[in-house]
């Protein structure tokens, strides 16, 4: 039997599931909900929150400003990692998850609730995601996972919809564009509703933070970034705080058309879904970061570590944010920044990005040794006991398969 709910602290940011959640558990628990939305930069979908969170039912709303909290302590640890999942996500939603939930955990602990909830499908991530951190951090805490429960009467977001306009909760998804959109301060998603189809475009005027490519400004922009131990620190010679560079890089590669990205993906539960992203800040700083750690970091652990950086991020894209595994790998990929600082010069124009400089005081770049005007300290006619070193063992492979009687067909 289990045990019965006295109050809830419930993630609620105001959309379709959310307020229906928030009107079912009242109903359905008989319990206090306290409402808890992050701000982690999703601009004016925060207005008018507590108003409606009220008339849903919730006792209260906690709105807490995490957006330089998410930057410092998770973006930017993440973007140490140049950390991209099959090659093209680069985890806004996922690196968000664990920021939600560790503030959640404080105001349930806060509030003396002996519940948290959320409202993640149980055919998504983010169950993961919210449930691991609650496992590290609030062990002892109920987790409710409306979409996971037996008395959950609803197959889908249709349904939702129609419940809410039953019960007069104003939501902002309508059956005409059933599309979920997920916005923080690095990136929109959408999925669901028409995107479903991968073969389908995505509508023209779906997106928030980027210009078409093709109605980007015909004069290409170049912009620099300034690196200090793996974090930006400023732009275009402007020093920003971890969120405001963020946002100032969105702004840029916003009006260029970066950032764009249509990706059919392997959840960790073990269902493909098709993705559309935007994250146009990250994909600049991404860039401009790899331009930097080009004339900083060593070559075995640059290569190291971005043999490394695709479990990386799995364990980011699947919840293990507070896990041992990640924390210990973090430990590497910080030891290993400690060099990297110094100033990126990228190009953008018409959704693309290219390196145009990088300088750096601890550059291990030598000109004079890679001139080929010169020999700058370099004595070639050591390579020749280089190469045949590293020949060895090919040509005792090349002796073997000569005296190795031919294989038929």
């Amino acid at each position: 039997m289990e045990p019965k709910i006295q109050k809830v602290v419930l993630a609620y940011s105001g959309g379709l599931d959310t307020s229906v959640i928030l009107h079912w558990i009242r109903d359905n628990f008989g319990c206090e909900v306290v409402a808890y939305c992050a701000d982690v930069g999703q601009g004016d979908e925060t207005e008018g929150l507590e108003r409606k969170a009220l008339a849903a039912g919730a006792s209260k709303l906690y709105l807490e400003d995490l957006r330089e909290e998410f930057a410092r302590d998770f973006v930017f640890p993440m973007m140490r990692a140049n950390a991209v999942y099959e090659g093209y996500y680069l985890l806004g939603t996922s690196i968000a998850r664990p920021a939600i939930a560790r503030k959640q955990a404080e105001i349930a602990s806060r509030e003396g609730a002996d519940t948290v909830a959320h409202g993640a499908t149980g055919k998504g991530n983010d169950q993961v995601r919210f449930e691991l951190t609650f496992a590290r951090l609030a062990p002892h805490l109920t987790v409710l996972a409306p979409w996971r429960h037996p008395q959950w009467p609803f197959t889908g977001r249709a349904d939702m919809i129609a419940y809410a306009a039953e019960k007069h909760i104003p939501v902002p998804v309508t059956a005409e564009r059933p599309y979920s959109m997920d916005r923080n301060l690095v990136h929109v998603s959408y999925e669901g509703g028409i995107l479903e189809d991968p073969w389908r475009e995505p509508y023209r005027d779906m997106f928030r933070l980027t210009v078409a490519p093709e109605d980007a400004p015909d004069q290409a922009e170049y912009v620099e970034v300034e690196y200090l131990h793996g974090d930006p620190v400023a732009l275009n010679g402007e020093p920003l705080s971890p969120s405001l560079i963020i946002e100032r890089a969105n702004q840029l590669g916003g009006r260029h058309g970066i950032g764009r990205v249509d990706l059919v993906e392997n959840r960790y539960v073990g269902i493909k879904s098709r993705g559309v992203y935007e994250t146009p800040g990250l994909t600049l700083l991404m860039h401009a970061h790899r331009g930097v750690e080009q004339v900083t970091l060593d070559r075995e652990v640059m290569h190291l570590r971005d043999g490394l950086v695709p479990r990386y991020a799995e364990m980011v894209y699947n919840g293990q944010w507070f896990a041992p595994e990640r924390e210990s790998l973090q430990a590497f990929i910080d030891h290993a920044q400690w060099q990297v600082s110094g100033v990126a010069r990228l190009k953008i124009y018409k959704g693309a990005v290219s390196i145009a400089g990088r300088r750096s005081v601890n550059s291990l770049y030598d000109p004079a040794m890679s001139s080929f005007e010169g020999p700058g300290g370099y004595h070639q006619a050591d390579a020749e006991g280089f190469i045949r070193l590293n020949s060895l063992r090919l040509r005792a492979i090349a002796q073997v398969e000569r005296r190795a009687p031919k294989m038929k067909n």
